[in-house]
């Protein structure tokens, strides 16, 4: 009998209602792979994949002129604390879809989001060490060898060139953002998606504090912030028509709650109001303590992904699920180092991305 409890409940498409579906394609890279991303039809078939020299250092995207944008983990990085193997980036790539890196941008302090903006620019998040007396909260003694890592934003152009920088400790109060009570004392405030908004600003998920934030980006001040009163450790922050947030709200010790779920939510930012919600019907069903996100497709059908078990699933306004698949693709990790620190076989996604047919021109 298959001991892997995730495998044994089944892979590959689940279900599908064609009618209320957007279709399309679907593009994920398993974080335990050696850098391969798979492209998948609406029936759940491979309709064509990349090898790449990077094992995933979260996730992949198409860019609007059709290129893969591929964030690996840059191999012989710095690894300041054991976390950092599942999470670090460091290698951001453009890549034909005949598998040929067009263009590479290499920071080792790179983690979760990178964002590559269709014209050659890159945002990103980046760490740096700091005086571990800034930073409030977290259980005491578990810096990282007696340092705290904080986030650093960085927008690079086309050939590498810095842009924009934003640091975190020079920007956020840390007594207005500490770290929440069971967080380890290793990485504030733990940026996890970063994004250009319509305005120009740039709008952040900060995990470890439970909040979103919406940055100036000439002054580098915070304009608009979204706290743990509504949030619980989110993750993939996106913009919707009308300067409207799609939020995926892991619920990862959510305050007045005593049941764990995760949701889906659209906030209006004009009011900080809940406009739509998605939770499992049953609520604790649906949930992911870490990663997960949220999509907005043309059809206004929403794709989420249940990210540390590999479930992506479609669904309508009304929160009928239209569709769902189970990344089928399981293994550990390859990395002698990371595979010491997280030894079992998985097929977690960090992200997945929707497609139709024409926003990929090049596939046959």
């Amino acid at each position: 009998m298959d001991q892997n409890t995730l495998r044994r409940r089944g892979t590959g498409l689940i279900g599908a209602d064609p009618e209320l579906g957007f279709g399309g394609y679907t593009l994920y890279a398993p974080l335990t792979s050696p850098g391969v991303v798979h492209l998948v039809d609406a029936e759940g078939a491979e309709a064509h994949r990349w090898e790449l020299p990077y094992r995933p250092g979260r996730h992949a995207r198409i860019l609007p002129n059709g290129d893969l944008a591929y964030n690996g983990a840059l191999p012989g990085a710095q690894v300041p604390f054991d976390m950092w193997h599942k999470y670090r980036g460091g290698a951001m790539c453009e890549v034909a879809p005949d598998g040929t890196i067009l263009r590479e941008h290499h920071d080792p302090w790179a983690h979760h989001d990178a964002n590559h903006l269709g014209d050659g620019r890159i945002l990103y998040a980046a760490a740096e060490p700091v005086d571990p007396a800034l930073v409030l909260g977290g259980v005491s003694g578990t810096e990282a060898d007696g340092a705290v890592y904080a986030d650093v934003i960085r927008e690079v152009g086309p050939d590498g060139e810095l842009l924009w920088e934003w640091r975190a400790i020079e920007h956020l109060n840390p007594e207005d953002y500490p770290l929440q009570p069971h967080y380890w004392r290793e990485h504030w405030p733990l940026i996890n998606s970063v994004a250009e908004l319509a305005d120009g600003s740039i709008v952040a998920s900060l995990r470890s504090v439970s909040a979103v934030i919406v940055i100036e980006r000439s002054t580098g001040n915070v304009v608009w912030r979204l706290g743990s009163d509504v949030i619980a450790q989110q993750h993939c922050v996106s913009e919707l028509d009308g300067g409207r947030l799609l939020i995926f709200d892991n619920g990862t010790f959510r305050s007045r709650e005593s049941v764990t779920f995760s949701r889906v939510i659209e906030v209006d930012r004009a009011t900080s109001e809940i406009t739509w919600e998605y939770t499992d019907p049953t609520r604790e069903a649906f949930f992911t303590p870490f990663m997960g996100s949220a999509q907005r497709l043309g059809n206004g059908n929403t794709m989420i992904t249940e990210s540390a078990f590999g479930r992506i699933f479609e669904v309508t306004p009304e929160g009928r699920v239209c569709w769902e698949f189970v990344v089928p693709q399981f293994s550990r990790y390859a990395d002698p180092e990371a595979a010491a620190v997280f030894p079992g076989e998985s097929n977690a996604v960090f992200r997945a991305y929707r497609y139709s047919a024409k926003e990929l021109p090049w596939l046959r």
